[in-house]
């Protein structure tokens, strides 16, 4: 069992969500029950859903559904569920109900403000918060705003003026769930706990980083929101960007969150200008993908007829600094792809000299590949040559593997150790505002450009236009 947290009361505004009974509950569930939290539960949205009872009996099903007992779910939320009606942007009223089950329940006035709400209305929920002086209080006040934050830099540069007219930045979390993946935190470790790697991890000995986020499944019922942001603004600006700057990112001074936060930007900062040809972008037609069949981009529900909103994107950056000069760094996703799976691919470079030409041996292919697999199956590959016994002067590949599973067990949820940062007040894994409008910065060209959309059948690795963006015509996963 971790150790004890401060008493509080969290908030989630938007509460009747998808989000909040498929991940926060039962994240907010866990974390109760491994540490030894007096937190109090309440949930806040303009439906009516029939007061504390109405609500607490949603909580219970989206536990139950999570896979927890249906008695401990049912007492769980007797004990500490709320809910409380904001009708028509009445922030005043939850602010008086905020202050009734503070005292009723002894949690000092701390409060985490969870915003799990449509991005386009986060100004106005912020700014009402803020009116009905719940920003601060006799305890801390924290907010957790989701991804996105803005759709470009512009949008972006203007929530960040909104959050701080009434939140200071040490209190506003904006969370990135991948950053809180067991398996994204440890590139840190990997890379600063491991000398033999963090020699080995610059421009002399890396030949290029490869970047992939692909999904099996389609927009499915969320086409009328991903219509309006496509793959550069819903994955590359954030996850694959986060973890971007943790794959390339120098030493911190510290393992405090000011410091690594300030590592990261500098990587974003260097990012040189993106071209026009350093981009191919695609769009799923009908075909088979996670088992099923299923319909193109264009005939899914919520897609506006004629869309050209990208559901794939592959990216060529590069980073203008000392360590990364001329090392190209490749990010790709997509949904409806052959598979899913989240993994950093770094290519070391070959031997100077080759003396092995004379085996039947391709020496390009004598250069050492490390595999970081996030997600599924997550651990690491560290594929090297090794001579292959009984055959002359023969060389074979194999992998050098650790699976996480196999060593741990299993891995904690990414939401469930976000929110326990969130009460203790570490703002590590989130992201700051600096590193948002630097992200902006660096896709403007990209998501304000008018580029051609290739064509790709569901099922497939995305379009062939994508394979010339890399050294050789080959990613490393998947091919093409």
């Amino acid at each position: 069992m971790n150790g004890p947290l401060d008493p509080h009361l969290f908030v989630i505004v938007g509460a009747t969500g998808d989000l909040t009974a498929r991940k926060l509950l039962p994240a907010l569930h866990e974390l109760t029950r491994t540490s030894a939290s007096p937190m109090v539960v309440l949930g806040a949205a303009t439906s009516d859903v029939g007061g504390d009872e109405g609500f607490r009996r949603r909580a219970a099903d989206a536990l139950a559904a999570a896979g927890v007992d249906t008695a401990e779910a049912a007492a769980w939320a007797a004990e500490r569920v709320h809910y409380q009606q904001v009708a028509g942007g009445d922030y005043g009223a939850l602010a008086g109900r905020i202050e009734d089950l503070d005292r009723a329940h002894g949690l000092r006035g701390n409060r985490v403000l969870y915003l799990a709400l449509p991005p386009p209305v986060f100004p106005d929920a912020i700014t009402g918060l803020g009116e009905a002086g719940l920003a601060g209080g006799p305890g801390w006040a924290r907010l957790v705003v989701e991804k996105p934050f803005g759709r470009d830099l512009d949008s972006a540069c203007a929530l960040n003026e909104v959050v701080h007219r009434w939140f200071s930045e040490p209190q506003v979390y904006r969370i990135d769930h991948y950053l809180g993946k067991a398996t994204v935190q440890n590139l840190l470790v990997f890379r600063f706990a491991n000398p033999v790697f963090e020699a080995s991890w610059n421009r002399d000995r890396v030949a290029r980083v490869e970047i992939t986020v692909a999904e099996s499944l389609g927009v499915g019922s969320r086409g009328r929101y991903y219509d309006g942001a496509g793959a550069v603004r819903d994955m590359i600006q954030s996850h694959l960007t986060q973890v971007l700057t943790l794959v390339a990112m120098e030493a911190p001074g510290s393992m405090d969150a000011d410091a690594i936060r300030a590592e990261k930007a500098k990587v974003l900062r260097a990012i040189a200008p993106i071209r026009p040809e350093d981009v191919v972008l695609g769009r799923y037609t009908a075909g088979e993908a996670a088992g099923a069949a299923l319909p193109g981009y264009l005939e899914s529900p919520g897609v506006a007829p004629g869309s050209s909103t990208p559901t794939y994107a592959a990216l060529r950056l590069g980073i203008d600094n000392w360590r990364w000069q001329g090392v190209p760094f490749y990010l790709r996703t997509g949904k409806a792809m052959a598979e899913r799976t989240t993994q950093v691919t770094v290519r070391f470079r070959p031997p100077p000299v080759c003396l092995f030409h004379t085996h039947d041996c391709d020496c390009v292919q004598l250069s050492d590949v490390l595999t970081l697999h996030l997600q599924p199956d997550e651990g690491f590959d560290l594929d090297i040559d090794v001579k292959a016994p009984g055959e002359a002067g023969g060389l074979r590949r194999i992998p050098l593997r650790f699976a996480y599973g196999e060593e741990f067990g299993e891995i904690p949820d990414a939401y469930r150790t976000l929110l326990r940062d969130v009460v203790e007040g570490d703002q590590t894994l989130f992201v700051h505002d600096s590193e948002v409008e630097e992200s902006w910065r660096v896709y403007a060209p990209v998501v304000d450009a008018d580029l051609p959309v290739h064509d790709y059948p569901a099922g497939s690795w995305g379009p062939e236009a994508a394979a010339a963006l890399v050294d050789g015509g080959r990613w490393a996963v998947g091919g093409r």
